[in-house]
């Protein structure tokens, strides 16, 4: 069953309720402001068609951070409100709470057109996915849109149990569209050769993901502290560089099954003495006992952007090191450059990727940039997510 589109919905002098993720990094002085407002922005364009197709009134629904449901100042969505309101032009106006009387009778004033509730995860019902919570929330709206991709992986009041009470009414936003059908296509005939670019720092954390690629790709390249545990179960030395023993005999697992000799590990590292320390080359595959591996050296560049050259289809999750410090960045930003180069449908599947790929100022050229790291993942993993499923089937 195919979602339903936006562009089609009769929003013509109806109320919308529409889910959004706007958890934004905030920064950690008062007062409080957005250090990357990215998913805000990503968000505008189903906002405005959701007011140019003739709504009456907008009410907005995100979470911001973790609060464990309890009403916490430094997790207001203020900062959120203030920002929505100078980009769209329009008033934003943000309710006390999610659920107090007050925000019905915000709707009921002619002159208010958009009301962002409070944070919703000030609410111990939404992360239980409370029945009674969707309804008093569905009671804002006529329709409702789900734009917020990046909370779609959790069984959560205004992502699931909300979707029962607009069966036939409940639409995807174009971000949410964007997002599925851009991480379909990487799972349902792409074009050959398919090269995925696997980073970060844990195995166990992408070892579905890993095994997924396994099937899906023709070559699969290992970089960043994802790395070390791979050389180690071949053999090499890693000196300090991160890398558990759990990780190791996953990556062994991991070797065992790739009968087509997809997945290819670094020929060399760029190291230090110490975390964020002064950088030093590093050749061949093993590293000393006295230095960690911060980056994948020249020749392992050259070998990952040869691969990458020659692919038609292109999946990057993780960096290829510790980017953050300029003098470990060179073999991720090395990466975004190549892919940026290639003609490639190329897909960055959230997290760390997307802030490389935004400092390599490069992003523009990728395929699709996901918004969410977690379900990005999740639905390559398992190719669907409570949330999209639920918009699908009115759950």
């Amino acid at each position: 069953m195919q979602l339903k589109s936006l562009q089609d919905a009769d929003l013509k002098g109806k109320k919308v309720l529409a889910r959004f993720d706007f958890n934004v990094p905030l920064s950690k002085t008062e007062p409080r402001t957005i250090t990357d407002a990215s998913r805000i922005d990503m968000a505008i364009p189903t906002i405005r068609m959701i007011l140019e197709k003739g709504a009456t009134k907008l009410t907005m629904i995100s979470h911001l951070g973790r609060p464990d449901g309890k009403a916490d100042p430094k997790y207001s969505l203020e900062p959120v409100a203030k920002y929505l309101a100078e980009k769209l032009g329009i008033d934003v106006i943000l309710s006390e709470s999610a659920i107090d009387n007050g925000v019905k009778n915000l709707l009921q004033l002619p002159e208010t057109k958009i009301v962002l509730l409070e944070n919703i995860r000030f609410l111990p019902g939404e992360e239980k996915n409370d029945s009674a919570l969707a309804e008093k929330l569905a009671q804002y709206g006529d329709v409702y849109v789900n734009d917020a991709f990046g909370a779609a992986h959790r069984k959560h009041s205004s992502t699931y149990a909300i979707n029962s009470f607009f069966k036939n009414r409940a639409y995807p936003g174009l971000l949410m569209k964007k997002e599925i059908d851009s991480l379909g296509a990487l799972m349902e005939k792409p074009a050959k050769p398919f090269v995925a670019v696997i980073g970060g720092a844990k195995v166990s954390d992408k070892i579905k993901t890993i095994e997924k690629m396994l099937v899906l790709v023709d070559t699969l390249l290992i970089g960043g502290a994802m790395a070390y545990p791979f050389l180690k179960a071949k053999g090499a030395t890693v000196g300090k560089s991160l890398c558990s023993d759990e990780d190791v005999a996953l990556a062994k697992q991991l070797l065992m099954a790739d009968r087509g000799g997809k997945i290819q590990l670094p020929k060399d590292h760029v190291t230090s003495l110490e975390f964020g320390g002064a950088p030093l080359p590093c050749a061949g595959t093993s590293i000393p006992d006295d230095q960690m591996g911060l980056d994948i050296g020249p020749l392992t560049i050259k070998s990952y952007s040869d691969h990458l050259k020659t692919a038609k289809t292109i999946f990057w999750n993780g960096p290829m090191g510790l980017f953050e410090n300029k003098d470990f960045a060179k073999g991720t930003m090395s990466i975004a450059h190549t892919i940026a180069e290639t003609k490639a449908f190329s897909v960055v599947g959230g997290g760390d990727s997307v802030a490389a790929v935004q400092q390599s100022g490069e992003a523009e050229k990728f395929s699709h940039v996901s918004s969410g790291g977690g379900a990005s993942l999740e639905f390559i993993e398992r190719g669907q997510l409570p949330g999209v499923e639920a918009l699908k089937f009115g759950v």
